[in-house]
């Protein structure tokens, strides 16, 4: 069984589910409810109910209590929603077709509620229903209905997780996404680096490498289900495709003192790296259905970590042709750079949001490691967390949460965080060991 469903093919007729016969006759977005704003600075968390979905049928309770764990997890963790603990629910749901008791959860403080249900349906597939309620206007905001194999019942939860964002906040959701890591196990001199691949939340691991050679820098296309990533194995260091869809793996070229990991264009077409030549590096961008390359920098100084502007047109790379590493960006055909960074310190593997609004770094500088972010013209800069050892920023698909790695030194080993683009709500993100070089995948389409 291929590993990924297409979004198309997990929801089979994803329809929107009609109006509740008991409540008013009226389109779900009648009236838009008031949204919440994405927070640039401080904010307060909003309530949202989210009760156990109703088991349509028998033996299905288990998994209407896992969706509606995974939807509280997705939401809580976004920093934009404070779920309620259910033991302050007055009202039981019963029936998801009836309307809710609106006072009930208006009583203990809920803003908004999640009322669902998960059916087993006669050829064995699974069929959940959700609806998203406006609980001060008594609006239904949002209403689908999913059907999928048994065992995708996460995917449903992660795609109610996004569907709820959105109506929500009008910003789309980022749950229904995967994550390529390095998988890191053993001690320091004999640590083993797997390529491992999860969704977002950390479940689902799954290995795609033995382990046997040394695995660097992965990266997904931001149009496919695909990963380039290094392999140092026998000799010079390679590049690989890797289909996560397949399983299939492609050799790209050797490339002999590459220093960094390539990127793909936004088309998935091309992809851009540094190829090492005596003392300095330059930028050059390789189309993989003709191999051909183009050189796009020629300095003396060491350019590298490239990453394409979403439209295409421009890149962002680190260069320390002015001294020390900074940020320049110039256009994705090459020519001029302008230089975007001036703070204290130095700056390093700059990575371009998939809104196109920001760019997030690294920055190295009085013994600290900072992640941060700044706008595509160099303004704005903010530090998003500050400590030992913060490196590989990686944006979420809707460029509002940061995904980096942390190695506190000594005897331990690295771990994934996320945290959101105003420096609110760093946590950790769950993995079976040590992990590094996080990249998100774009929304599973």
């Amino acid at each position: 069984m291929s590993f990924h469903l297409s979004r198309r093919q997990i929801i089979s007729g994803m329809a929107a589910l009609g109006t509740v016969t008991a409540a008013p006759v009226r389109s779900a977005f009648a009236q838009a409810p008031k949204r919440i704003p994405i927070p640039e600075g401080e904010f307060t968390p909003q309530p949202i109910a989210i009760p156990n979905f109703v088991a349509g049928t028998p033996g299905d309770a288990e998994v209407g209590v896992g969706v509606a764990q995974v939807i509280t997890n997705n939401l809580k963790r976004s920093g934009l929603f404070a779920p309620i603990d259910p033991a302050a629910f007055i009202e039981r749901i019963t029936n998801p077709d009836s309307p809710p008791q609106f006072q009930s959860w208006k009583q203990i403080g809920a803003l908004y509620l999640v009322t669902g249900r998960m059916t087993r349906q006669g050829d064995g597939r699974l069929k959940a229903e959700f609806r998203l309620w406006d609980v001060n206007t008594q609006q239904q905001m949002s209403g689908q209905q999913y059907q999928t194999s048994p065992e995708y019942w996460r995917r449903i939860a992660h795609i109610i997780s996004d569907q709820i964002y959105e109506r929500a906040t009008s910003e789309k959701g980022y749950f229904d996404s995967r994550v390529v890591f390095v998988d890191e196990t053993g001690s320091k001199e004999r640590r083993v680096k797997r390529l491992a691949l999860m969704d977002q939340d950390g479940a689902n691991v799954r290995y795609l490498t033995k382990g046997s050679d040394l695995v660097l820098t992965p990266r997904f296309s931001p149009s496919t289900q695909e990963i380039t990533y290094m392999e140092f194995g026998q000799g010079d260091p390679r590049v690989y495709l890797f289909n996560v869809e397949t399983g299939q793996r492609e050799i790209v070229g050797n490339f002999p003192g590459m220093s960094f990991s390539p990127r793909f264009s936004p088309d998935g077409q091309r992809i851009i790296m540094s190829l090492q030549q005596g003392g300095n590096s330059n930028l050059f961008v390789m189309d993989l259905r003709s191999k051909s390359t183009t050189r796009l920098t020629d300095t003396p100084a060491i350019d590298t970590s490239p990453s394409y502007s979403p439209d295409g047109s421009r890149i962002c790379f680190e260069s320390d042709r002015g001294g020390k590493p900074q940020i320049y960006v110039m256009a994705a055909t090459g020519g001029g750079a302008q230089r975007i960074s001036f703070g204290e310190g130095s700056y390093s593997t700059p990575v371009w949001s998939p809104r196109g609004d920001y760019i997030a770094f690294t920055k190295q500088g009085g013994g600290a490691f900072a992640i941060g972010i700044m706008k595509t013209d160099g303004s704005g800069e903010r530090i998003l967390t500050s400590g030992f050892h913060n490196e590989g920023p990686t944006f979420a698909p809707n460029g509002r949460v940061v995904m980096f790695f942390r190695d506190p030194g000594g005897s331990g080993g690295p771990s994934l965080y996320t945290v959101d683009i105003s420096g609110r709500n760093e946590l950790r993100v769950p993995t079976p060991g040590f992990a590094s070089d996080p990249a998100w995948s774009p929304l599973l389409s």
